[in-house]
């Protein structure tokens, strides 16, 4: 299955390559898996200059096959010098002179022209000498989200998106559809969370709009994602009850990283802390491991459970339950892995 993904009239698979997990390879097992996910049918990579050698493992990979797949990496720069920096960086490291998406990697705030920083002009120049095509930005907060769609300075938004996803964030893919602004689905499996690619895949084929992300840091799940996609382009009645299954008993363990409920009083870094699990299962771990790490997990000890957190999770987690859990769950991955 293909789409248009929004303004861009790029036509893209329905599945997106998110290369995220693959810092976790080797470079000769990371090869192989980015070409065979091009053999397979998929157009659109993701990755972003915060990815380690993300970007170095898809130019090593694929400089010679650049006219068969598009290309979206990320700047988390805040003024204009960063983002040139960045955006020469992502060149070189990809072997190509021009990206297809650009994007602004979770800013706290909507990149606008006129602002002192310049970090909206400086994309636009990179747009006019052709070393991007596009622009986009992506989030993990709704209101900035709805504010970034709504703005219509942005040709595509990137936000968390899974069958654990609420009505209102729904309604924020409705809204991109409206607005013709691409969405790309980050978190296609929570973050982890989901292990059932062809529930959650089937599920997001409701949304003709939606393009996917999965994290691929494997060859079998490279291979389960081909298999996905070669089924039926429905959703069956038994995974429809998978879905309602999970969301009943995960829809309240998966936080997205927003950071509303920060700043905590006991200086726990929630948006962090409470999805640790997540982040050793999908992320290099072991910077994770290293003492600095372990004495800021144990601030969880320090919970006073004063509900600040609670009141402000614009999900309504029960975010002093989620990080016991994965504190928990953190010293036990220590003791396995030391």
């Amino acid at each position: 299955m293909r789409t248009i993904l929004g303004k861009t009239n790029l036509d893209v698979c329905k599945e997106a390559f998110g290369a995220l997990p693959i810092q976790r390879c080797t470079m000769d097992e990371a090869i192989p898996i980015l070409n065979k996910a091009i053999d397979g049918g998929i157009n659109f990579i993701d990755s972003a200059r915060g990815y380690s050698d993300s970007e170095e493992k898809i130019g090593r990979a694929l400089a010679g096959r650049r006219g068969e797949f598009y290309i979206a990496t990320k700047t988390h720069a805040r003024n204009a010098e960063g983002l040139r920096k960045d955006l020469e960086t992502s060149l070189e490291k990809l072997k190509t002179d021009h990206i297809d998406v650009y994007q602004f990697h979770n800013p706290g705030f909507i990149p606008r022209p006129g602002a002192e920083n310049g970090l909206y002009e400086a994309a636009l120049e990179a747009k006019a000498q052709g070393k991007i095509r596009f622009i986009g930005i992506t989030n993990h907060k709704l209101p900035l989200a709805v504010e970034a769609v709504e703005s219509g300075l942005f040709d595509t938004l990137q936000f968390p998106f899974s069958y654990l996803s609420s009505n209102k964030e729904i309604d924020l893919v409705k809204l991109c559809a409206e607005k013709n602004v691409g969405f790309i689905a980050m978190k296609a499996l929570s973050g982890g969370l989901l292990t059932d690619i062809f529930t959650a895949q089937a599920w997001m084929t409701q949304f003709s709009n939606v393009v996917p992300i999965w994290g691929i840091q494997r060859e079998r799940e490279l291979a389960e994602l081909l298999e996905a996609m070669a089924r039926p382009g429905t959703i069956s009645s038994e995974q429809q009850a998978k879905v309602e299954k999970d969301r009943e008993e995960l829809g309240m363990d998966f936080c997205r990283g927003c950071g509303y409920c920060l700043p905590c009083p006991a200086e726990i870094p929630i948006n962090m802390a409470a999805r640790i699990s997540l982040l050793l299962q999908r992320s290099p771990h072991k910077r994770f491991m290293e003492s600095e790490y372990q004495n800021i997990m144990a601030r969880i000890d320090n919970c006073t459970n004063c509900r600040h957190c609670v009141e402000n999770c614009p999900y309504e987690l029960n975010t002093p339950e989620l990080l016991k859990k994965n504190y928990q769950w953190y010293k036990e991955f220590l003791v396995k892995n030391s």
